[in-house]
């Protein structure tokens, strides 16, 4: 409200705005009609929304421009809340799913892909894209703390005792395989300081992504009435992870074996089988499917959860996600489903 005042006000004064304003004012204006935009398919548009033509045209631009401005959404597979293609599947078996075809920036399957829902571990998902972004060196070496090592007996661990010092590289690995709860909070305490300095930080990462449904409050997903997602959001995340290579590579292997020191000094080896059946070999993808990984999740509040990039035999890139299913083998039945689907 104060930035549409203030447009109005400069406009009548015909006072030429600040330079901060203009942006921020702009960034209003783009940000409006992004939000109305995100129904159409934006690919399919010549000229994308020009912000300057508009600020100029309410009187506080300064110059002309050539420039042509994207949609915000312009890459991204874009739907309304309708469910698709759920009838020949057992889409009973979980409260959301959802498959988007990187290629096409297409919704191809959809069951409540914008339903608030426990992420549980596939928040590691987003955590493991901060590690990317604001570790600039993965070989550099940090120290297990006593609150990332104190974690519930029952909790998914890498097992990390106080005083372990380990490369974030191990500890990128262990969170992603593993799906090593203590390895998550050593990464956020090295990033941000804290996990609650950490959960800001991806409350503000995840919102720059789009991720408009989504709140964390840890880097693990461990339950929290205020850490929740929805398959669109979850997407939003896989996507933009899948853009570094090292993640690929991370969520790509079977195990990984880490080499690092205990509080002593003394030298520990431990190795980390990767916890998606589609990888380890438990289970089998449908034929024309390549399944190159991802991220399991499960909690009592969560259900089970999987989230997975794949490349059909065509070429075409899958992001396909499944939250809160029922039981871990309704949630590879659905998954096959909704990839036949995608695949054909």
């Amino acid at each position: 409200m104060r930035c549409t005042n203030n447009l109005k006000y400069m406009k009548k004064r015909r006072v030429r705005a600040p330079g901060r304003w203009r942006f921020f004012c702009a960034l209003c204006l783009l940000t409006g009609m992004t939000a109305a935009g995100c129904g159409k398919d934006a690919g399919s548009l010549e000229q994308p929304y020009d912000i300057y033509r508009t600020t100029r045209s309410a009187g506080i631009a300064a110059t002309e421009t050539t420039t042509v401005h994207p949609y915000f959404a312009e890459q991204l597979c874009v739907a309304d809340a309708a469910d698709i293609n759920t009838e020949q599947t057992d889409a009973q078996v979980a409260e959301g799913a959802g498959v988007f075809d990187l290629n096409s920036r297409s919704v191809v399957y959809a069951k409540n892909i914008y339903k608030k829902l426990y992420p549980a571990s596939t928040t590691k998902i987003l955590t493991a894209y901060l590690t990317l972004k604001y570790c600039e060196d993965l070989d550099v070496t940090t120290t297990v703390s006593r609150n990332a090592a104190d974690q519930a007996a029952d909790s998914s661990v890498c097992g990390l005792k106080e005083g372990d010092v380990l490369r974030i590289r191990d500890l990128f690995y262990g969170m992603l395989l593993r799906s090593g709860n203590d390895a998550a909070i050593v990464i956020a305490e090295h990033i941000s300081g804290s996990v609650e300095a950490f959960a800001e930080l991806m409350n503000r990462e995840a919102a720059m992504l789009g991720a408009t449904q989504s709140h964390f409050v840890n880097p693990n997903g461990l339950p929290d009435p205020e850490h929740y997602t929805s398959v669109y959001d979850l997407y939003l995340m896989l996507a933009a992870a899948v853009k570094y290579e090292t993640f690929v590579d991370a969520i790509h292997m079977d195990a990984y074996t880490a080499s690092y020191r205990d509080a002593a000094g003394a030298a520990v080896q431990k190795t980390w089988e990767n916890t998606n059946l589609y990888i380890n070999g438990q289970a089998e993808a449908p034929d024309g499917i390549e399944i190159i990984g991802g991220k399991t999740g499960t909690t009592n509040d969560a259900g089970y959860c999987l989230a997975l990039y794949s490349r059909k035999a065509s070429g075409e890139e899958l992001i396909s996600i499944v939250l809160k299913a029922d039981v871990r083998a309704n949630l590879y039945l659905l998954m096959n489903e909704m990839l036949e689907k995608a695949g054909g």
